[in-house]
């Protein structure tokens, strides 16, 4: 069955744009929302909004490390907002520890209370996704693809090769990294896709990429201060890092500031993600569009309960540039 993304490319509109329509929201002028009802019934969509339906729970599960972050807390935002006005609830799932949500997926207990689940940056272990199968629901992920399930995600190596070109094309020829976690770098997609990307471009540039100019540290600012600090004590430092995060970004910042340098005079910095604060910090970064990302995953998984014989789609969404104050030429 057709479905968001089908509909885009037949009305030649974002997916964002069909989601919209779709849902009936005000800011779609009234020829385009003609036109993309008439691409859905083209192609045989329902375009009628999820009704409650009897015998079922009407609510969808979202599994979340946490909600407190960002990139978390603004997922979550973009499917209940989405999903709260097709008239069905979410139940959610924060779990910080694996083996909390390894106990989630091997419970029965969960069949009885959402009729499908969405996962936020969860990349499980194969037994975990099997645990996930045997649950017989529709499942959505977000951040990371698997083809058992529908996904919505961002290209994580295309970002991070988008930002260490800007920096290439400053004239930087010593550039800095900071990674995720050492001990999680090669376990989680996000970290090692980025870090791929940096590298690649390197490759591409002709550039010898130095081993004591990448630090690591948590998605956070307070281990990426202590990172920076330890970048900075080291001789020969980059004039220029790209952060795995713009919240490692602003504590790269705070950390140059501490020890009386500026950002971008005595080292320019990329970040990633277009955390709502980037602005503020004049922070150039990869935006990616998160509140959509959520959006998305949850129109899967009405697609899903819609027409249950609807295959799994995988959407990846763009990434792009955003050019401030915290890099400079050389």
């Amino acid at each position: 069955m057709a479905g968001i993304q089908e509909i885009a490319e037949r009305a030649g509109v974002s997916p964002a744009t069909v989601s919209r329509a779709l849902r009936g929201l005000q800011h779609v002028n009234e020829q385009t929302r003609v036109k993309i009802i008439e691409a859905a019934e083209a192609l045989s969509y329902p375009i009628s909004n999820v009704n409650k339906r009897p015998g079922k729970t009407n609510t969808v599960g979202i599994v979340s490390p946490t909600t407190s972050r960002w990139y978390f807390a603004e997922a979550i935002a973009g499917v209940e907002q989405a999903l709260r006005e097709a008239g069905l609830d979410i139940l959610l799932y924060n779990f910080s520890q694996t083996n909390g949500r390894e106990k989630l997926f091997k419970d029965s207990y969960l069949r009885e209370r959402v009729d499908a689940l969405i996962t936020i940056s969860l990349p499980p272990s194969q037994e975990d996704f099997n645990a996930m199968l045997n649950l017989d629901l529709p499942i959505a992920l977000i951040g990371f693809h698997r083809p058992e399930f529908s996904s919505v995600a961002i290209d994580d190596v295309a970002g991070a090769k988008t930002a260490t070109r800007h920096l290439v094309n400053q004239g930087h020829t010593s550039i800095g990294l900071m990674a995720g976690e050492h001990a999680l770098l090669w376990e989680n997609p996000v970290m090692r896709d980025r870090r791929a990307g940096f590298m690649s471009v390197l490759n591409e540039a002709g550039l010898t990429f130095n081993p004591h100019h990448e630090v690591f540290a948590g998605f956070d600012m307070d281990s990426a201060q202590r990172a920076m600090d330890d970048l900075l004590a080291r001789p020969d430092r980059p004039t220029a890092i790209f952060c795995a995060s713009d919240e490692m970004a602003y504590g790269a910042m705070l950390s140059l500031k501490r020890h009386g340098m500026k950002c971008p005079d005595d080292m320019s910095i990329v970040g990633y993600d277009g955390h709502k604060m980037a602005e503020f910090a004049d922070l150039t970064t990869i935006a990616q569009p998160v509140w959509l990302l959520g959006e998305m995953a949850a129109w899967s998984i009405m697609e899903k309960l819609n027409k249950p014989e609807t295959p799994p789609k995988t959407l990846n969404l763009p990434t792009e540039l955003v050019v401030r104050g915290s890099t400079r030429k050389i």
